[in-house]
């Protein structure tokens, strides 16, 4: 992440980080904010601006933040946004700054906080975090950190420290973290809130709790991924939940016939999944999705109807199938998967 500031260069340049929720994008920004912000004539971390900015007059309260971080001058008269944009420019064009925009999800508060590198003195750096890997392309060009799920070693390290208070598992809770940590695949986030949830239970409560994640994700974890998509219109919702039910490993061109005989519109649709990092198209054109958000789309479906399957939109599982095909129900809409993910 340093590496792509080039601290050592004069010019003014721009860096997201980004990936899904919770992975650890504000963390990162936050460590090196602390270990470079002392290089600067002023720096501001502007935290939260997605909730921040739908408030009233959030961006210009944001402005303002700005402002008074780097200048140290606490009055701001200016009561709207264009009026922001022009002190900013007006004040810091001459200023190396250093500032983070952090949970930044709508080209608006882009352009209301850093609109252009030209706002700001020789070397400055803007550094942003967002679930949209494209969202800075706003910007002009700009420098792009994805951030990766932990590896297997790391990732039980980092469960281990918050369930046990030290750096590797009790030994007779070994296999059970590893358990726990597989189901994680390696989301910081999610290792934390398991790790303390579980700190201090006995290994029968452990095992109650891996059980009781193989059929439902833990209600915090599923808080915090939910940004993630919660804001996707009624069409990409739908493409969405398809993947998560049916698609995964499948290949993007031909998934994409299939929505697009659905009367879905599957090519913008899953660019924006992927940009917001909740469907991965890999090096083979497959659809990938990390398991934690193929968990709680699927959860959202079985919201849908807690007991009643035949009034579920999708079924996954083919033992499903059969109960409802086999009922006297009446089915509707349904969305079904069956053996090598027929489409009906």
């Amino acid at each position: 992440m340093k590496a792509l500031l080039h601290l050592e260069k004069n010019d003014v340049r721009i860096v997201s980080i980004h990936g899904m929720s919770g992975i650890g994008k504000t963390v990162i920004a936050k460590a090196v904010y602390n270990e470079v912000s002392d290089g600067f004539e002023g720096s501001t971390f502007l935290q939260d601006i997605k909730e921040t900015s739908r408030q009233s007059d959030g961006l210009v309260k944001l402005q303002k933040i700005l402002l008074i971080d780097i200048l140290k001058n606490r009055d701001w008269p200016f009561e709207n946004v264009d009026r922001g944009i022009y002190w900013i420019k007006k004040l810091l064009a001459r200023k190396k700054v250093l500032i983070v925009l952090d949970d930044v999800d709508d080209v608006d508060q882009l352009h209301a906080l850093a609109g252009n590198t030209d706002w700001f003195g020789a070397g400055s750096r803007i550094i942003a975090t967002t679930k949209d890997e494209h969202l800075l392309k706003q910007l002009g060009n700009y420098e792009k950190y994805k951030v990766e799920e932990l590896a297997c070693t790391d990732s039980l390290e980092l469960f281990s420290w918050h369930a046990f208070k030290m750096p590797h598992a009790m030994e007779d809770y070994h296999e059970l973290s590893i358990s726990v940590v597989k189901y994680t695949g390696g989301h910081p986030l999610a290792l934390e809130v398991l790790g303390s949830f579980l700190l201090g239970r006995s290994i029968t409560e452990w095992k109650s709790t891996v059980e009781k994640l193989q059929k439902m994700p833990d209600p915090h974890i599923r808080k915090i991924l939910r940004v993630s998509f919660d804001s996707l219109d009624e069409t990409t919702m739908d493409i969405f939940l398809d993947i998560a039910c049916f698609f995964i490993g499948m290949d993007a061109e031909y998934v994409a016939k299939i929505l697009h005989g659905c009367g879905f519109f599957p090519d913008i649709g899953i660019s924006n999944l992927a940009r917001r990092s909740v469907v991965i198209i890999d090096c083979h054109n497959k659809l990938r999705m990390h398991d934690l958000i193929r968990d709680i789309g699927r959860e959202i479906v079985r919201e849908s109807s807690c007991k009643d399957l035949g009034r579920r939109s999708r079924l996954w599982f083919h033992e499903d199938v059969l109960n409802v095909l086999n009922s006297e129900h009446k089915v509707r809409d349904l969305h079904l998967c069956i053996t090598m993910c027929t489409y009906i």
